[in-house]
């Protein structure tokens, strides 16, 4: 008997820690917390049992009873899965039979239509031969019309956030999208909502909104485009590239046909003078591989071990996971990180720099294709190709952290500073919000280490990221003092949403999940506005910080 009562303790105090039960996990390796579409089950999990009366515990009359209903507690996530994938599968049968119903609705109308038109052609009274003739012609015309109404309806029913142009351009907002009736843009919000609560979301391009953006694909050029990039072409091709000039050029972004080059002089990598640029990527290039002879044979050994063992778990872990997954991109991330790393002893490889490859290695694939880099199939280039990718990589890689390496040295003391320096540049621009944290007892630390750590790549699409360093190539020290007035804007920006939030948990979830899925180069443009302003305001006047 006794035996029984300690099982039944057992169960009792650790009936919250059923391994059935959802309990989010935080970090790199794990997709992003969607609060609406767990929203039903955080309340279905937190909401007491009706049944139970307090001080009363239900008691188990057998161990059969007992077992039954606790026999599905080892199926991790598996009821959940199917109960999301009735959902979905509900959903789903909900747009598809109201589509079907208005297609079959502007089916009748228009089968109506025609007959009106057949029954007033058939009165030769009212019109002569040649009028008739008249409307036999406009006839199909109205026809291709209302045909082309009923595909837009049917379109727009399975529309998603995301609202494809005929132009490839993704559009943000319904304000941007082609302009219907009220009726059918009733319809089309309808079924946005319900796609939107599915458990999957579409998949967005790295590089969606190309025609904004310039990272991919070649979209016809609106006539500033195609001016801005004349400017570059023109800065470019002197024997003696103007550095000033073209930093005052690449501040408001990048054109992708020349972001390859840009970057590479910007970062140091290559030298202004064009005659010297070949020999230089030859021997740079070449140095890198010797690297790799030197040093790489060694990853296995005692020493070196540890250090390939992080990179190698981390390197899954990175976005885009159709790119990064690729074998032949893992190897080349791991032996940059890896050599990275060994010639770097004082701070060797710490997690977060694994993410500052992407951006290079991405912009540098660029330079050899036209379609988007998620779809391509990167060990379709040639071998020497690849091998200029991974070493340029390399190098620029290097040049940004050369500038920012106390950020992952021992305790990471650059990242504790600029953490402190955001806290105090908030409590200055927006009190308001920084009391509001205050109150709730939300550090800066547990969510701005990250901004910090990885330049908030794991906050913005790969395509805001590419477009936000092309300013911090731009900008003096862009990368290790522009970016804490770029975190302020950023923080600064979710005032609205930050003072919703009424409980520690909501401001940690909101902060660590900010939604900018869909944030393209407008945003990207006013949070670098609003950090300039900032950066003129206070960089030069440090006492502006206290108080």
């Amino acid at each position: 008997m006794s035996g029984d009562g300690n099982k039944k303790q057992f169960w009792k105090r650790n009936t919250a820690k059923v391994p059935g039960n959802i309990q989010h996990v935080y970090g790199a390796q794990h997709p992003p917390f969607d609060p609406l579409l767990h929203a039903n089950l955080i309340k279905a999990g937190n909401k007491p049992p009706s049944t139970t009366t307090p001080g009363k515990p239900k008691k188990a009359t057998t161990f059969q009873e007992f077992e039954s209903i606790t026999s599905d507690a080892w199926d991790v996530g598996d009821d959940d899965d199917e109960l999301l994938a009735m959902a979905a599968q509900n959903l789903n049968i909900e747009v598809v039979m109201e589509t079907a119903n208005k297609v079959i609705e502007n089916h009748s109308k228009l089968q109506e239509r025609r007959q009106q038109q057949m029954d007033k052609m058939t009165e030769p009274e009212e019109k002569d031969g040649e009028e008739s003739h008249e409307v036999e012609e406009e006839e199909p015309e109205e026809e291709e019309e209302r045909e082309e109404g009923a595909e837009t309806t049917t379109d727009l029913s399975f529309s998603s956030e995301a609202l494809p142009l005929s132009d490839n351009r993704l559009v943000k907002s319904h304000s941007e999208a082609p302009v219907g009736s009220p009726k059918e843009v009733g319809a089309e919000q309808a079924a946005l909502h319900r796609q939107q609560s599915l458990p999957h979301r579409p998949v967005i391009p790295l590089v969606a909104r190309m025609a904004d953006q310039n990272t991919s694909g070649t979209p016809a050029m609106t006539e500033r485009e195609a001016s801005r990039l004349d400017k570059f072409r023109q800065v470019l091709a002197g024997p003696n590239t103007d550095l000033e000039e073209l930093r005052k050029l690449s501040w408001s972004g990048i054109p992708r046909q020349v972001r390859p080059i840009t970057w590479k002089l910007l970062s140091g990598y290559l030298p202004a003078n064009a005659e010297r640029r070949e020999s230089t990527l030859q021997r740079k290039r070449q140095e890198y591989f010797g690297f790799i002879e030197q040093y790489y044979d060694s990853r296995n050994d005692e020493h070196h071990q540890d250090t390939y063992r992080q990179i190698h778990i981390d390197i899954p872990r990175m976005s885009p996971e159709s790119l990064v997954l690729q074998p032949k991109v893992t190897e080349i991330f791991e032996r940059i990180l890896f050599i990275w790393a060994i010639r770097h002893p004082a701070s060797g490889y710490v997690q977060g720099i694994n993410d500052l490859v992407t951006p290079f290695f991405v912009v540098y694939v660029f330079e050899y294709i036209e379609e988007e880099v998620e779809n391509f199939n990167v060990s379709s280039l040639q071998e020497e190709v690849l091998r200029n990718i991974e070493a340029d990589s390399f190098w620029c890689m290097s040049k940004l952290l050369d500038g920012i390496q106390d950020n992952y040295t021992f305790a990471q003391p650059g990242i504790q500073r600029k953490v402190k320096a955001l806290e105090e540049l908030v409590s200055r621009i927006d009190e308001m919000v920084h009391r509001h944290m205050q109150q709730y007892e939300v550090e800066y630390l547990q969510f701005a280490f990250r901004w910090m750590n990885n330049l908030l790549m794991r906050e913005l699409p790969l395509r805001c990221t590419i477009r936000l360093w092309d300013t911090y190539q731009a900008e003096p020290e862009g990368f290790s003092h522009f970016h804490l007035y770029v975190c302020a804007a950023f923080l600064v920006r979710w005032r609205k949403e930050i003072l919703e939030e009424k409980d520690f948990q909501g401001l940690m979830i909101l902060l660590q999940n900010l939604p900018t899925m869909h944030w393209g180069n407008e945003e990207v443009s006013v949070l670098l506005a609003e950090a300039y302003r900032l950066k003129f305001a206070f960089a030069d006047a440090p006492n502006h910080y206290k108080r």
